[in-house]
């Protein structure tokens, strides 16, 4: 399935996974404080970009290391609040940020289950997850944008050499700021 990116409309609202969307994944490893956070290039030009946009920008993401035991929950807090203020420094906009510490793979708000996308329409009322895009980096943020009835945007950032034309992909660019410049 392909998606032409120049036909949102600012009505629409955009999904956003945090890592390895926004800043660069620690594989084997999560990023458990503001000195291990970095923004992938281009983000915070791009998210300036995304604002002017969509009506919406929400981040969703699974923290698991929350949950084990492994990230702080202040420390969470500490770089979500840091992400957010260098993003509206550069001029970007995040709506709200959903997360998910639950280890359970069940759990109705770990990616891929859309929990987290219910919610953001359930806080804003004015979303249409039918005109809303997911931008992620893995086949779980590809399922949950299909469990939540949106248009999906892979960024091959960890899985280099992602085949394109996989069902559960509607288009795919290199990076967010690849995507922002695309949408013209």
């Amino acid at each position: 399935m392909s998606f032409d990116v120049g036909k949102v409309t600012p009505d629409w609202t955009l999904f956003l996974d945090r890592d390895g969307v926004i800043n660069i994944e620690r594989p084997g490893s999560y990023t458990n404080s503001w000195e291990e956070f970095v923004f992938h290039e281009g983000v915070l030009e791009a998210t300036r970009l995304l604002a002017l946009k969509f009506r919406y920008i929400f981040v969703v993401t699974n923290q698991r290391g929350v949950g084990r035991g492994i990230t702080p929950p202040a420390a969470l807090e500490h770089i979500h609040q840091q992400m957010l203020a260098a993003i509206q420094a550069a001029g970007g906009r995040i709506d709200n940020i959903y997360y998910c510490t639950a280890v359970d793979q069940q759990h109705p708000c770990r990616k891929p289950n859309p929990g987290m996308g219910l919610q953001a329409k359930e806080d804003f009322q004015q979303v249409d997850l039918s005109r809303s895009v997911m931008v992620g980096n893995t086949f779980g943020d590809m399922k949950f944008g299909r469990n939540l009835g949106c248009r999906t945007i892979f960024l091959p950032t960890t899985l280099p050499g992602t085949d394109a034309s996989d069902p559960r992909i509607d288009a795919l660019y290199d990076s967010l700021y690849q995507f922002a410049l695309a949408l013209g």
